[in-house]
C-alpha cells in the first residue's frame, strides 16, 4: 500500500493530475468513480486565497467521497504561501501539494510554478515554511514539479533529496523541464533515478505522456516509480482511469460505446452548470469534447458547432443529434 505518511493512495494510484479550469468537482467525481485513486484540485493561487478572492475560495470545496484528495496551492511567497495552507487546511484535505511545476508564463514570471526552479533555495525555504505550518494540523505536504528549468538545470535529483530532508511526504515528478513546456517526449529516466536513489524513501510519482495502460505498465515495471499522475489524457476521457487499472491488472480492456460517452458527457455538463453557472459551465466543458467523442467520423461539424453554443440546451440538443446517429456522424 503506498501512503503519503499515513494517507492511503492504493497499491499503485493513478492520480487525476491538477488541471486549471478542468478538475473541478464534477470531473473529479467523474473520474473518481472510473477508477482515479487520487483527486486533486485545480491550482489554488495563494496570493488570491489569503485576499479573499471568492473563486479561489470555491476551489477549496470537496466532497467526501473524492478522498483521498489534496488541495494544491501556488506562488512564490513565504508568507502567503504558509497562510494559504493554513486557510486550505481548516477544509481538513488529505494532504497539502505544492505546485512548482506550472510552466504557465503568468504564473511563471512571478516566480511562481516551475519559476522556482531558477531559485531551488527559495524552493526548499518556501516548501519548509508550508510543511511546518501544517505539522499542527497533522496535514502532510507532497510537492509536484519537474525536471528542470531547461536542458542545461536538471537538478531533480537534488532538488529530490533537499525536499523529503525538509519533510515533504510524496514527490511527483513531471518529465519535462519548463521551457519544454508539454512539447517533446517526457523524459522519465531522471524520474527513475529519483525513484531508485537509495536516499529516498518517500513515494515518487511519475506524469508525463501516460495515455494508455501499455505505457503505464512500462514505466512501472521500468522504473519502479509509486504511482502515475494523468493529465491532458484525462480531458474528456475519464475512462482511460479504469482502462489502466485494467491493463495493470491484465485484464480485457473495456472501451465505452457512443452511447456512454454522450450519456457521460451529459453528466459532466449539467453538473459542470450547477457548479458553475451556464455561462462558465458551457465555455469550460469546450475543452472536453474532443476526448468525449474521439475516433468518431465526420464529428468536426458537429464539434465546431459545440464549440459556438452558449446555451445548455444548445450543447444537449447537439449532443441528441449524435446519439440519434446521424448518417454523417457514425462511430468509427
Amino acid at each position: 500500500m503506498v501512503k503519503i505518511q499515513t494517507v492511503e493512495l492504493g497499491e499503485f494510484p493513478l492520480w487525476l493530475s491538477p488541471m486549471e479550469d478542468v478538475t473541478d468537482p464534477p470531473f473529479r467525481r467523474i473520474c473518481k468513480r472510473m477508477g482515479a485513486d487520487v483527486l486533486v484540485t485545480e491550482f489554488v493561487s495563494s496570493e488570491a486565497l489569503i485576499r479573499n478572492a471568492e473563486q479561489s475560495i470555491h476551489k477549496l470545496d470537496f466532497e467526501e467521497g473524492e478522498r483521498p484528495l489534496a488541495i494544491q496551492i501556488f506562488g512564490h511567497d513565504e508568507n502567503s504561501m504558509r497562510q494559504a495552507a493554513e486557510m486550505a487546511a481548516q477544509y481538513k484535505p488529505d494532504f497539502i501539494d505544492i505546485n512548482w511545476g506550472c510552466p504557465v508564463k503568468k504564473v511563471v514570471s512571478k516566480g511562481a510554478g516551475s519559476g522556482i526552479l531558477q531559485n531551488i533555495p527559495k524552493m526548499i525555504q518556501i516548501t519548509r515554511a508550508v510543511v511546518e505550518a501544517m505539522a499542527q494540523y497533522a496535514i502532510p505536504v507532497s510537492v509536484k514539479t519537474r525536471l528542470g528549468w531547461d536542458e542545461t538545470s536538471k537538478p531533480i535529483v537534488y532538488v529530490a533529496e533537499a525536499l523529503q530532508d525538509i519533510g515533504i511526504a510524496g514527490l511527483s515528478i513531471h518529465g519535462r523541464t519548463r521551457a519544454q513546456m508539454y512539447k517533446g517526449t517526457a523524459d522519465w529516466t531522471l524520474i527513475g533515478e529519483v525513484k531508485n536513489n537509495t536516499r529516498m524513501h518517500i513515494p515518487i510519482f511519475g506524469n508525463g505522456d501516460i495515455d494508455n495502460s501499455e505505457k503505464a505498465l512500462l514505466m512501472r515495471n521500468r522504473y519502479g516509480i509509486d504511482g502515475i499522475l494523468i493529465g491532458r489524457a484525462a480531458i474528456g476521457n475519464p475512462w482511460i482511469f479504469e482502462q489502466i487499472q485494467a491493463g495493470l491488472r491484465g485484464e480485457n480492456i473495456r472501451t465505452p460505446d457512443l452511447c456512454e460517452r454522450i450519456a457521460v458527457c451529459k453528466e459532466h455538463l449539467a453538473q459542470s452548470i450547477l457548479w458553475k453557472g451556464e455561462i462558465v459551465g458551457v465555455l469550460e466543458m469546450k475543452k472536453h469534447y474532443s476526448g468525449y467523442f474521439k475516433g468518431i467520423e465526420n464529428f468536426k461539424p458537429i464539434k465546431m458547432l459545440l464549440m459556438e453554443s452558449k446555451e445548455q440546451k444548445e450543447v444537449e440538443a447537439l449532443l441528441s443529434t449524435i446519439a440519434n446517429r446521424s448518417p454523417n456522424i457514425l462511430p468509427a
